[in-house]
């Protein structure tokens, strides 16, 4: 039995000091950290969160206040706001393209056939009798001794490629990544590799199954307005256009250039695959309106204490889509409660619990992003333009969605296999008594469709992951039930709003608690997670880290 007062005091301090050391390594996130800001930042006040409109001035007004009531820094110098200049172009083209070969001309009815837009902000847009090449996939991929545009100049010239990878569908799993999509499966990368080649346009040869959604999806671009980053000042070459094309429309063009569409795309999934150009002219025109304004990034930080010039960033895109069009309700307000004032809501709690828990050995940031239901502009300019070096960043961890379903035992991965946070997950997760699961969907490229993405093309290790599917309580197939039933009634709808009744945010504290252990681990670290060697952004790090 201790006796002494001194060593009744002593033993007092270590216990006091324990447990505030426990409480710093163990912090716990609750419901009532989420909760509040979902109500908010869905609520019909805040109408629908679109950049340029009250919705946004609100939502990043309070955001800038929630981080300084926190007692977060400012993260850009004494701002919490980085601009980002942007541009909206609503393209109207021409209700026909006319396409001739040496013996016979056909025409394609725009919307039914065929779907373009451009990103040149000049009135008009029209080109002539411009010849037409087939370049298989469309890819430039050192990593897999892979060039479609080797041997053959596409510069002012039309190209016409297919969507996903060589690998899909073929069961040859040593095929880029078989049926997983690569970055080099997506039509962004699609569009932007042309328009390296220097291509006059580029039409990309739609298919339902690889491309993951029909062509309907497409259709939603005809003579809509879509918004791009601000390029001027910059010499950034931007083709006339770009597009899309349906399967049975390609298929006739083959037919119209003599070729066999089977033997040719037989080819296009070999790594000896020449480009060959079809013999064919296209000839149409576009009518442009361009209009500029800026939109922000939110962010803020907080300061390492150990290695301050280390950065972990976790993201959500505060935006969602505004007013659009009435549902059979009547409602044409899209309040985004899931996608994604859920995330955003995340990213609040995250700051909370990291000032809350105590000094982290390096600086953590929390970025709030604009504009990424437009195409991830917020998060590609802050790629473009970063505030902290790439260098000295370690990691992204992004949210797109929180689960509203309830305890899960597990969690989707999306990109297996991409890098070493996931092993940091994984190893997180069997602390919790959870386990990631492979994203049910790998063909569809959700590691390319998130801001997480923009953050991987610099080359900075990312995770992102999804909501699973086994349910605590119900099973797996309930948890199916439930992700297919919010993609049919709720998603990009003006139904995805709050609903006490229907919301159960136990499975979302669960996955943000998992988020900030993640985090919280790597920032009182010296590891730095590396991408793995087949990932695509492996030499995109390697290149730049090894200077």
């Amino acid at each position: 039995m201790i006796r002494s007062p001194f060593l009744l005091l002593l033993v007092f301090a270590i216990s006091v000091m324990a447990c505030t050391s426990n409480e710093k390594n163990n912090y716990v996130i609750t419901a009532s950290d989420l909760e509040p800001h979902l109500i908010t930042l869905s609520s019909d006040e805040f109408e629908g969160r679109m950049p340029f409109t009250k919705g946004e001035e609100l939502t990043i007004q309070y955001l800038e206040g929630q981080f300084k009531s926190l007692g977060l820094a400012p993260g850009n110098g004494d701002s919490f706001f980085q601009d980002v200049p942007m541009v909206s172009i609503t393209t109207r083209p021409s209700a026909v393209m006319n396409i001739s070969s040496e013996n016979e001309t056909m025409s394609l009815e725009g919307l039914k056939d065929y779907v373009l837009w451009t990103q040149r902000t000049e009135a008009e847009q029209s080109f002539e009798d411009v010849e037409i090449v087939f370049a298989g996939f469309g890819i430039v991929a050192p990593e897999y001794g892979w060039n479609d545009y080797k041997n053959i100049d596409v510069k002012d010239k039309i190209v016409m490629v297919l969507v996903n990878d060589p690998g899909f569908g073929t069961e040859d799993e040593g095929l880029f990544k078989g049926n997983t999509m690569t970055y080099y499966g997506r039509w962004t990368y699609k569009f932007e590799e042309a328009a390296r080649q220097g291509a006059l346009g580029t039409l990309i040869v739609h298919n339902t199954i690889p491309a993951g959604y029909g062509f309907n999806v497409v259709q939603n671009n005809w003579n809509a307005a879509k918004l791009y980053l601000d390029s001027r000042g910059k010499e950034v070459y931007q083709p006339a256009f770009e597009g899309w094309v349906t399967l049975p429309v390609a298929n006739r063009l083959f037919d119209m250039a003599g070729v066999n569409e089977r033997e040719l795309l037989a080819k296009a999934r070999r790594q000896d695959f020449e480009a060959i150009s079809l013999g064919l002219k296209a000839s149409t025109s576009m009518e442009v309106e361009a209009s500029y304004d800026v939109s922000r990034n939110v962010v803020a930080m907080i300061e390492g204490s150990e290695r301050p010039d280390e950065y972990i960033i976790y993201t959500a895109h505060w935006d969602h889509l505004g007013y659009g069009t009435p549902d059979e309700f009547g409602d044409s307000l899209y309040n985004g409660a899931l996608d994604n004032a859920s995330g955003t809501a995340a990213l609040l709690a995250l700051a909370k619990a990291f000032k809350e828990s105590g000094q982290t050995e390096r600086s953590v940031v929390f970025l709030s992003v604009t504009a990424e239901e437009q195409g991830l502009w917020g998060s590609a300019y802050y790629a473009e333009n970063p505030i902290f070096p790439k260098e000295k960043t370690v990691a992204n961890i992004n949210m797109d969605g929180i689960n509203p379903y309830g305890k899960m035992k597990d969690v989707s991965l999306i990109g297996i296999g991409q890098s070493e946070m996931e092993d940091l997950l994984n190893e997180e997760l069997v602390k919790l008594g959870r386990y990631s699961a492979p994203e049910p969907n790998p063909s569809a490229g959700y590691y390319f469709r998130s801001d997480h993405f923009n953050f991987a093309k610099i080359g900075i290790p990312a995770l992102y992951i999804g909501t699973g599917i086994d349910h605590v309580e119900k099973g797996k197939e309930y948890g199916k039930e439930l992700q297919e039933n919010y993609t049919m009634q709720y998603y990009h709808k003006p139904a995805d709003e709050y609903d006490l009744e229907r919301w159960n945010l136990d499975g979302a504290v669960d996955d943000v608690q998992l988020l900030f252990n993640v985090g919280n681990r790597l920032s009182n670290s010296d590891f730095w997670p590396q991408w793995k060697d087949n990932s695509e952004f492996k030499s995109v790090r390697d290149a730049y880290m090894k200077k």
